[in-house]
């Protein structure tokens, strides 16, 4: 039945070469649409600044860290599930990568740290929500908690300086021009996408996403790939909580701050459904840069942090009112086999 299930829904490129591998996504060209439209705006306003080539590095490295935790999230959100303690695992990762035990060993046990840290927190959240059966609105709230109040603990509510000269001249350098950290997020998300649409693990994602028991019933181990998925998302988290001290050269509880935020928003302004069972990371890919750019337009112009954080959270509403209402418009949602929200090719 497993067998079954993989080779279904048929994908663009099955369907007898009628259509296209890869057919034009309205959403998608309207996301791009949107983000052309906040650089032009930006470059309305801060003409001499906006569009150089220092103010577009910036952005990217700061655009580096929440689109790896994006990524991850995506993955939990397609799947039916949410994860709220994101930053919290960013944080955690961050202090006991920076304490002077694990910098001691160099900067690869420092970056093994983060990675273990990340992967073992989003394990623990994909267990309990899976096997304890704990929702995961719950569980990550839980954990949000945990993971920032041990990060405390950990760190006595101090910045941690980095003190490992390799690991600074590595990650803060560039390679032809282009920084090591877009290098990285450029890596995670190719990685990401090739999972999600060209092997069996992102098809069983979307199939869990959409109906869960159906899933079960073809075959499919819900509980354990529920869990490998939101340990997806904390691997995510420690590659981010790597990038931040990189970019910061500092280990803190603070750090992440707000990042769950900024990923929820970001996927589904990507058109991910909250409800699960359809998404896209090249979507969530554009939707971490408008944010990034609107950030960047809101600094540039000195408006406040606070208007910078209502913008976000009227966004998020709109964007998920336009999925309310497009779907009752379709009268349910689209099939799993739409463009680059499905993996397409077929898997044995």
């Amino acid at each position: 039945m497993t067998k079954a299930l993989d080779r279904s829904p048929v994908s663009p490129a099955e369907e007898g070469g009628k259509r296209r591998s890869f057919p034009v996504d309205v959403r998608l060209l309207g996301l791009g649409g949107v983000l052309l439209l906040l650089c032009l705006i930006g470059f309305i306003t801060q003409p001499d600044t906006f569009l150089t080539q220092e103010n577009i590095s910036t952005m990217l490295r700061l655009a580096a860290a929440i689109g790896v935790v994006s990524v991850g999230m995506t993955f939990v959100i397609i799947a039916g599930g949410i994860d709220l303690s994101v930053g919290s695992m960013v944080a955690l990762s961050s202090v006991w990568m920076t304490t002077l035990a694990t910098q001691s060993y160099g900067p690869v046990v420092m970056v093994l740290c983060a990675l273990l840290v990340g992967l073992g927190c989003g394990l623990v959240n994909g267990v309990l929500v899976s096997y304890g059966k704990v929702v995961p609105f719950i569980m990550t709230l839980a954990m949000m908690a945990s993971a920032k109040g041990l990060a405390e603990r950990l760190s006595g509510r101090r910045t941690q300086v980095v003190t490992e000269s390799g690991f600074t001249s590595f990650f803060r350098a560039s390679f032809l021009g282009i920084p090591v950290l877009v290098i990285m997020l450029a890596m995670v998300f190719v990685v990401g996408w090739i999972v999600l649409n060209r092997t069996t693990f992102g098809r069983r994602t979307y199939a869990i996403g959409g109906n869960s028991e159906a899933a079960r019933l073809s075959g499919i181990n819900v509980k354990l790939h529920t869990a490998l998925v939101y340990g997806i998302s904390g691997l995510c988290c420690g590659i981010a909580a790597t990038m931040v001290v990189a970019r910061t050269t500092s280990g803190a509880s603070t750090n992440g701050l707000f990042y769950e935020l900024d990923a929820i928003a970001a996927v589904v302004i990507g058109g991910t459904l909250l409800s699960g069972g359809r998404g896209s990371l090249i979507g969530t890919l554009i939707g971490v840069l408008i944010f990034t750019v609107l950030n960047s337009i809101f600094t540039q112009n000195n408006l406040d942090t606070d208007i910078q954080n209502i913008a976000k959270g009227a966004i998020i509403v709109g964007a998920v009112l336009l999925q309310h209402t497009a779907r009752q418009r379709k009268g349910k949602p689209r099939a799993p086999s739409e463009p680059d929200t499905q993996p397409t090719g077929s898997q044995s």
